[in-house]
């Protein structure tokens, strides 16, 4: 290496900090040497890169303060989430047995499942219903595993009772807007527009309380909502038969219960027994709908 080719851009007593200081630049492409010398150490790079390399290192700086924000913030946990979680396994594995054998004389499909002009036209219970049909095996433990995943840190942020309700409620929101937007014929159902509401919840709650604020750099602390919206698109995308808008729509409205649980702090507010009532409406809005959608 020619020293009068190249300079340099940084110096430091710690090794770990020149090096860091090195990585920095080669992610960027700049030519690097990390050396020691007269007890210091340096980095040093080509003349010509010099101003680049000094302005990017300036960037790295202002964004990862020395000693501030290294840890994240404690993510406070309302409950283990397992009771939400097998109540949502309970009840679409539940009604899938009820739809099989066709109990009380109906079929379930046809009364439940969500179809654009009907639900536009006032049937508002599909929009509940639909989320408790599946296709086939293959469909329901595809949202057996997601919903229990995505439902799971739902409910360890918010209680399961509020997290479960919110997922439901948004879920149905999901359903109504996507029937807003698809023509007339267009039938779903599946419990996955209410899988990705959970997954928008839990974004939005983690961004807006602030969880990974912590962390240096503003990216880092939008990184729920950016794992959101990549997980939404690694699983939310399919075959012919994946309702893609019904997926977008959920998240959305499962982002914005999010955002307000996050606003409001909600876990700090609901106790136990709210808990236990948020989680029991749940369950009745189900049953609820199912009795509107079978009629007198």
């Amino acid at each position: 290496m020619d020293d009068d080719a190249w300079v340099v851009v940084h110096r430091s007593g710690d090794r770990k900090a020149a090096q860091d200081a090195g990585l920095v630049l080669t992610a960027v492409d700049i030519d690097n040497a990390v050396r020691f010398e007269d007890g210091v150490w340096q980095v040093l790079v080509p003349r010509h890169r010099a101003p680049t390399a000094e302005q990017e290192l300036l960037s790295y700086r202002d964004e990862n303060p020395p000693g501030v924000g290294r840890k994240l913030r404690p993510v406070p946990m309302v409950d283990s989430g397992i009771h939400g979680v097998l109540g949502y396994l309970v009840v679409i594995w539940g009604v899938l047995l009820l739809e099989q054998r066709e109990a009380f004389g109906h079929v379930w499909r046809t009364a439940g499942r969500m179809q654009a002009g009907l639900v536009t036209g006032g049937e508002w219970w599909r929009t509940i219903t639909a989320q408790t049909l599946h296709l086939d095996l293959g469909h329901i433990a595809a949202n057996s595993v997601f919903g229990a995943f995505f439902g799971l840190f739902a409910g360890r942020a918010l209680g399961s009772g509020w997290a479960w309700l919110s997922i439901l409620l948004a879920g149905s929101l999901g359903n109504g807007l996507n029937a807003f937007i698809q023509p007339a014929e267009h039938r779903a159902v599946g419990a996955s527009t209410a899988v990705f509401a959970a997954l928008g919840l839990i974004a939005a709650f983690s961004w807006r309380r602030g969880y990974y604020r912590g962390r240096i750099g503003w990216r880092r602390g939008l990184a729920p909502v950016i794992a959101g919206i990549a997980l939404l698109a690694y699983t939310g995308t399919g075959d012919e038969n994946t309702d893609i808008m019904a997926h977008l729509t959920g998240f959305v409205a499962g982002f914005g219960f999010g955002y307000w649980h996050g606003e409001i702090d909600a876990p700090k507010r609901f106790d136990q027994r709210s808990q236990w009532l948020a989680g029991g409406t749940a369950l009745a809005l189900v049953v609820f709908a199912w009795a509107v959608a079978f009629g007198p």
